[in-house]
């Protein structure tokens, strides 16, 4: 843990983690705070997930890779506020922590960045056995189920680590959030995005989570006033999905919520898949925007139903997946 300043009562204390895309990602907390006329400082964490980069994400097998040092702060009162891209938080919050605000979410979706010496435009046309750079299964899984001639290569580190690693050919191609991409000013990399519902992201990717403590009431006020609701009841059907599968960072899993356009109403899209991307159950749901929670329940039921059970029964087989515990 790392603090700013010396500590002030008066000023609250924001946790997060170290890496450029967190700290620009905190500051627009903090940029909302100011202009509630309030100081800020930013406490930085590394994290299990930032320590650990030569394992991939799914073999380390813990939940809150990215989230636990920060909320266990959190809970002792060494800092006021924890902000988090959603998508790394888990969908059980710790006792006496909750997500009070989400900011306008970036663009929610993945993006495809090649090497500058292949030609290619988008993943149709990446050449057979090109390596395609990923650490997460929900993107693995997708991608082979796109284009199961092409090599999926572990690809860990931040944004410009993974960055540096495609520019220097030990991958022909990488597949990042796009809203990472953006918040650092490297959309010029991007060379297509990959739209949803075909290609669906991480439940709250784009969004930033403002974590507080439970019972802390002024400041959920202050988390309250950032808060954006469109994103909120996006991501609260998500989030809910996700949880209604017992999804987490080491499950294929996929969901987006889309506004409707031209008449038509919001839908709530979502995906689950086996690790090789050769089940993928897919579905969708129109998004009722006074219960998201539930809109997100009943799209997993629907999909258990078309055989994500099995696939998740699957998933525990193959020790990928933690059975449940009893209660």
């Amino acid at each position: 843990m790392t603090t700013g300043k010396k500590s002030d009562p008066s000023i609250i204390r924001i946790g997060t983690r170290s890496s450029e895309l967190a700290l620009r990602q905190a500051r627009l907390v903090q940029a909302a705070l100011e202009a509630q006329g309030l100081e800020s400082e930013l406490v930085t964490y590394k994290t299990v997930g930032d320590k650990r980069l030569d394992e991939p994400l799914s073999s380390i097998g813990a939940k809150g890779l990215f989230t636990k040092e920060l909320e266990t702060d959190l809970l002792k009162g060494k800092t006021q506020i924890a902000v988090h891209s959603l998508k790394d938080l888990p969908t059980d919050s710790p006792e006496g922590l909750m997500v009070a605000a989400v900011l306008e979410r970036e663009d929610p979706r993945d993006a495809l960045v090649v090497n500058g010496r292949i030609t290619a435009q988008s993943l149709d046309e990446l050449p057979r056995g090109s390596r395609v750079g990923t650490s997460s299964l929900r993107r693995r899984a997708q991608l082979l189920a796109a284009r199961p001639d092409l090599e999926v290569a572990e690809l860990r580190g931040n944004v410009p680590t993974r960055l540096k690693k495609i520019d220097e050919g030990r991958v022909h191609a990488a597949i990042l959030a796009a809203a990472g991409l953006h918040r650092l000013g490297a959309h010029q990399h991007i060379t297509c995005y990959l739209d949803a519902p075909a290609w669906l992201p991480a439940a709250g990717q784009g969004a930033i989570a403002v974590q507080v403590r439970s019972d802390d009431a002024r400041i959920r006020a202050l988390a309250d006033a950032m808060n954006d609701p469109s994103t909120m009841r996006a991501v609260v059907a998500e989030r809910a999905f996700l949880a209604a599968l017992e999804g987490g960072c080491q499950v294929p899993i996929g969901a987006l919520a889309l506004p409707g356009h031209d008449g038509s109403p919001p839908m709530l899209h979502g995906m689950i898949a086996d690790i090789m991307g050769s089940t993928v159950v897919r579905g969708s749901i129109e998004l009722d925007p006074n219960d998201p929670a539930l809109c997100g329940i009943r799209l997993a039921n629907q999909l258990r139903g078309q055989g994500a059970t099995e696939i998740l029964e699957g998933l525990r087989r193959a020790e990928h997946l933690p059975s449940p515990q009893p209660e």
